[in-house]
């Protein structure tokens, strides 16, 4: 009795409740991250006269940022037409290279290089291929003050010439048709000086080569008939070959965007050659000159695919070595353009 009244009094009992426990305190707010802006300085890379200082970019600018901010005070020098770089003897950066993350500190200086009047590339390929397809033409057709007099709008009497004739035009219009609705263009400009390198080019060489095949004395290839059938079917693989590998990058890149993947063979038995080749685009279209120049047994047509397998072959090795930079997992067994050779 005694032990149950001081439990009463002191108020513990086996069934008294426990006490309520604290509330937590309200975490203080956090506080605001400090933006650290950066003070841009654009120098002209001859002259090193300040062109413009811009102050207060924000760290995730982009260089076509500072591009564009450049070009709204020196509107004639537009985002296209600009280079800039860290060094004056230092490759441009690229446009989606952010400002935080290059080599700088908050006071960043760049050089200013003008690079000229710019055309799309896209320009540029109608320019490169409706030339040679109308040139070759005026040729087989045997315009006046092309030949003789005598022969003025005559037709050969050889059927590989009228073969030649749709190979070529095939050929090219096959190209155009692509850049009007295949390519995605990574770069969207070029200086417009090359226009006239690239150009003349294309148009000498088809000028050169339609001359001696649409020549009144033109004489068919050795082996005659067979030899114009196999090379025409060569030519014509290798045409399909270079479409299909068109559409394949087509479908690799998406619209708008410059992210790279690593091309694979697709379903299409044509890309399965993307399995030994890193550029089967080249290596498609060296195999349809190489079918052309069999076909009409020319040594201009012979010289035409020398220099242009030459070109391809170095475009092939830089494009090789660019994915090899880019991703760590890309097929080891693949050579830039000739499997297992080049």
């Amino acid at each position: 009795m005694d032990t149950l009244a001081l439990e009463a009094k002191s108020g513990k009992s086996d069934g008294a409740a426990a006490p309520a426990p604290s509330k937590p305190r309200p975490k203080p707010p956090k506080k605001a991250r400090r933006i650290v802006y950066f003070e841009v300085e654009i120098l002209h890379i001859k002259t090193r006269e300040k062109l413009l200082l811009l102050d207060k970019v924000e760290p995730t600018a982009t260089i076509l940022d500072i591009k564009s901010l450049f070009h709204k005070s020196n509107p004639q020098w537009y985002p296209a037409r600009q280079a800039l770089c860290l060094d004056p003897k230092g490759k441009p950066l690229r446009d989606e290279d952010i400002l935080q993350e290059l080599p700088v500190g908050t006071t960043a200086t760049f050089y200013f290089k003008d690079l000229g009047s710019q055309m799309t590339w896209g320009t540029v390929f109608l320019i490169e291929c409706i030339g040679p397809l109308v040139i070759y033409l005026l040729f087989y057709f045997r315009l006046p003050l092309i030949y003789t007099p005598k022969y003025e709008f005559t037709a050969s009497k050889h059927l590989v010439v009228h073969i030649a004739c749709m190979c070529h035009s095939f050929h090219y219009g096959k190209r155009i048709l692509e850049t009007l609705f295949v390519h995605r263009f990574s770069h969207g400009t070029m200086p417009m000086r090359n226009i006239f390198k690239n150009g003349s080019y294309y148009w000498c060489s088809a000028a050169w080569m339609a001359y001696y095949i649409n020549h009144p004395l033109y004489t068919p290839p050795y082996y005659g008939e067979k030899q114009v059938k196999a090379a025409l079917g060569i030519f014509l693989f290798c045409q399909l070959g270079s479409l299909s590998i068109h559409m394949a990058l087509r479908n690799l890149k998406l619209s708008g965007t410059k992210v790279k993947k690593i091309p694979y063979p697709t379903k299409n038995p044509f890309t399965w050659i993307f399995a030994l080749v890193s550029c089967p685009n080249y290596t498609y279209e060296l195999g349809s000159w190489i079918g052309f120049t069999l076909m009409t047994q020319c040594v201009p047509v012979l010289f035409f695919t020398a220099v242009g397998f030459i070109q391809m072959t170095i475009w092939a090795k830089g494009k090789h070595r660019s994915y090899l930079k880019e991703f760590k997992e890309y097929p080891t067994l693949r050579s830039p353009i000739l499997p297992f050779i080049l």
